[in-house]
């Protein structure tokens, strides 16, 4: 009786010191990974998450990036599949880690290897032609690609605003004349003629915005720069998914640590400075909760299926 008292004790207070160890987080430095190198609006905001988490609770906290988040292989996710579940490494993904990253083929990154903790920034993706261009809308567009060859430009095929641009051609009926990748696609691309539609964010074109066209939003609401631009979601509900960016964390991360991480960064998210982020490059910076999110990368997992079905 004596040992089996012994062995239960052990294990009481064996959960009791996990309890501890997770009301006491954080304890040590906290990391925020960044798949991407410095500058964007992800690593401007996830900065500011950074700051105001080491402020709350008195650790370190710092971004790191590792460049390469978009398509895969996505080493910075990896960094964070690999990280013990104790919050110490948290991942500020796009969509593209826990979307199309599991349909990849990478023996670390399954569908349920991250857990969010929610989702804060809606990348400001639009569709842009010249201002004298002979159409003034998607559909007019369309019915103009029908004869005429347009050229689109973007930042990569593999990017999800990309992927949309590829299957509202389809499911508009028309074909891109032709399409390339670009460093940069501002105001001088449309005015040089390198492209004549292009996939742009809204802050490179901000400087001759009375002198183009936006003609869809690749967002989940309309851009406040530019109120009578439809969403393609609007136009196409098919196609209604965007480039988002979220926090996660490992599977098995405690409760208590990640609402330790959220309520952080929903009051971040809230701030001055985050909804001048907003205000400045009309992005949407808000927090959509991790139930919310989860529901989210659902539906989009489902919409990224469309897409492949439309782009074949």
């Amino acid at each position: 009786m004596h040992k089996i008292l012994t062995v239960a004790a052990a294990v009481a207070f064996g959960m009791m010191g996990g309890v501890a160890t997770a009301a006491d987080y954080p304890s040590k430095p906290v990391s925020f990974v960044v798949p991407w190198p410095p500058g964007d609006l992800e690593d401007v905001l996830t900065r500011m998450i950074a700051e105001d988490f080491q402020d709350k609770y008195g650790v370190a906290a710092a971004v790191i990036n590792k460049p390469g988040g978009g398509g895969g292989p996505f080493p910075g996710a990896e960094v964070v599949a690999q990280a013990d579940a104790d919050g110490s490494v948290v991942g500020s993904f796009v969509i593209g880690v826990p979307v199309v990253g599991p349909t990849i083929g990478f023996d670390w990154l399954e569908e349920n290897t991250f857990e969010a903790l929610g989702i804060f920034l809606t990348y400001p993706f639009v569709l842009v032609a010249a201002g004298d261009a002979p159409y003034d809308t998607i559909e007019e567009m369309a019915d103009y690609a029908k004869t005429n060859e347009l050229v689109l430009g973007h930042f990569g095929a593999a990017l999800t605003p990309t992927q949309v641009s590829f299957a509202a051609a389809s499911s508009l009926g028309f074909e891109w004349g032709s399409e390339a990748a670009f460093d940069m696609l501002d105001c001088n691309t449309l005015a040089s003629g390198d492209a004549d539609i292009i996939n742009t964010t809204i802050q490179l074109v901000l400087p001759c915005l009375d002198q183009v066209k936006v003609l869809a939003a690749m967002t989940n609401e309309r851009i406040q720069l530019v109120p009578d631009a439809p969403t393609m979601g609007e136009l196409i509900p098919a196609l209604d998914i965007s480039l988002w960016n979220g926090l996660f964390v490992k599977k098995g991360t405690s409760d208590e640590v990640k609402q330790a991480l959220i309520a952080s960064a929903k009051q971040t998210m809230a701030s001055d400075r985050a909804q001048m982020v907003a205000k400045n490059s009309g992005a949407l910076v808000y927090w959509m909760n991790a139930e919310d999110a989860l529901g989210q990368i659902e539906k989009d997992r489902s919409t990224m299926v469309t897409i492949g079905e439309l782009t074949q």
